[in-house]
């Protein structure tokens, strides 16, 4: 029977949310990274939080390895936007080595993303 396990975002420091410094896509910011155990499958929920004053363009890279694969964008409203829900339970299965999600934004440091990882092993 598979075993589920709640986890912070790699990317996090004790729970926190992760400043997206990034303006580059392909050169984002490290939010999560998968487990090298093979057969593990990560459920990923992700919220933003924007404290610029103009709204911003979250680009989420989900284990690419170039600007023009594997990501989605998202326009996220001008201060007080809240908690944005940006990924609702997509995963990312272990293929024999770590998979990574990176974030950019239009104007670094100004967007900021919370979330957990249900790890199914």
């Amino acid at each position: 029977m598979a075993t589920f396990t709640k986890l912070k975002l790699s990317g996090s420091t004790g729970g926190r949310g992760i400043a997206v410094v990034s303006t580059t896509i392909g050169t984002g910011s490290t939010i999560h990274a998968t487990n090298t155990t093979s057969g593990n499958i990560d459920e990923i929920w992700l919220y933003a939080n924007n404290t610029h004053s103009a709204a911003l363009v979250l680009t989420l890279e989900f284990g690419g390895t170039t600007s023009t694969t594997d990501y989605i964008q998202q326009s996220i409203a001008a201060t007080p936007s809240g908690l944005v829900l940006v990924c609702a339970g997509l995963i990312l299965a272990n293929t024999g080595s770590a998979l990574t999600i990176t974030a950019s934004t239009t104007t670094a440091s100004k967007l900021e993303i919370f979330g957990f990882v249900n790890r199914i092993a």
